[in-house]
């Protein structure tokens, strides 16, 4: 909804001019007393509606719950576009939110390391590789070894239709594989489509107690440099490569109303990249299931988003704020070059053939 101030201010009992809006007769008190209770009133409803309205501000901005869950309250602010480099050429770190946005040169990769080494943590990481992705299973697995998460325990989960597919990777100390068979599709959509059911499961049948943050990535993919502890947090996305500094009236969000997915054109903030989605498991599951809830009920509608599970992510994005932001160093693309905001590229997308890989168009 978007707050009427002037509809505000006459609930909460005065006007714009000052006066209270209450009535009293004239013979109810004194003159002098009544203009000291007056002002007592109008003191107090000011600064009520004043931490009301500011409340009301801050829920719609930054709440992890509201908006996007319920619909019956959703305060939607008109604000500038955040920018990704600013003017002068150089990254900006920080969201308008405060969250980090994590670059190169933007943390202490030894200091970080050792603080969350503390903390005993276990990542999970789940890969969605059906038909013939599992093709990028040996490089993804391999490169992983050599630059994610180094020194911590991980445990990846390929969900496949394959499992004899599945490569023999040599893995490091407390780093584990499994394996877990899926239904084949017939249509890459689909496929997409229900991996945040999947996620969703997997978490509250298994990683609620076997894990304490996770990241699901793309298979199609390879690691190229660190990919550590900064890229931890509550609930963490990644900036697409192919729109960090596009205007967001060009963002591919999807734009008609009538799907749960649907962003107007003058809203958002960045567009993120569903190759990646991480943080802590709880978070993470709130995530997915959010996400799938709206997938089903645009299913019942006959409606498919434009981009699949990756628009309903913008969505729940838009209204519930990552507390990291990874920048495109984090998810570039193979095809891509340099820019001269990205310093490293530490996680990208491979050149591939997609009538080869995809069972359909």
């Amino acid at each position: 909804m978007k707050v009427n101030l002037y509809l505000f201010l006459a609930l909460t009992g005065f006007s714009l001019t000052g006066h209270s809006v209450l009535r009293v007769t004239k013979d109810t008190k004194p003159k002098s007393e009544m203009m000291k209770y007056l002002q007592n009133v109008n003191t107090f409803l000011l600064v009520v509606a004043g931490l009301s309205l500011t409340g009301l501000i801050f829920l719609g901005y930054t709440s992890t719950s509201v908006g996007y869950k319920d619909k019956r309250f959703c305060l939607k602010i008109s604000y500038k576009q955040p920018s990704v480099v600013g003017p002068d050429g150089k990254v900006i770190a920080t969201t308008p939110w405060l969250s980090p946005i994590v670059w190169e040169g933007t943390f202490d990769p030894f200091l970080i390391d050792t603080i969350y080494k503390q903390q005993n943590i276990t990542i999970a990481t789940t890969v969605f590789a059906l038909g013939k992705y599992t093709q990028f299973l040996k490089d993804f697995l391999e490169s992983a070894e050599q630059n994610y998460f180094i020194g911590f325990r991980v445990h990846y989960y390929v969900f496949t239709d394959q499992p004899e597919q599945v490569p023999e990777v040599k893995l490091g100390e407390e780093r584990q594989l499994t394996v877990l068979k899926v239904p084949s599709s017939n249509r890459w959509q689909e496929i997409t489509l229900r991996r945040m059911e999947k996620l969703e499961k997997l978490i509250e049948s298994r990683l609620v107690s076997e894990a304490d943050y996770i990241f699901s990535l793309d298979v199609d993919t390879k690691f190229y440099g660190r990919w550590g502890s900064e890229s931890l947090g509550r609930l963490v996305g990644v900036i697409h490569p192919g729109y960090y500094q596009t205007p967001r009236e060009q963002f591919p969000y999807e734009r008609r109303p009538e799907s749960q997915a649907f962003i107007p054109h003058a809203e958002g903030d960045y567009y993120y990249g569903g190759a990646v989605i991480g943080g802590l498991v709880k978070d993470v599951h709130e995530a997915a299931k959010t996400c799938r809830e709206q997938l089903d009920i645009d299913a019942a509608k006959s409606i498919e988003a434009a981009w699949q599970e990756e628009s309903h992510l913008n969505k729940y994005f838009l209204y519930n704020k990552p507390s990291k932001v990874l920048s495109p160093e984090y998810l570039w693309q193979d095809f891509k070059p340099h820019t001269n905001e990205v310093k490293i590229i530490r996680f990208s997308q491979v050149i591939k053939n997609y009538a080869a890989v995809r069972p359909n168009p």
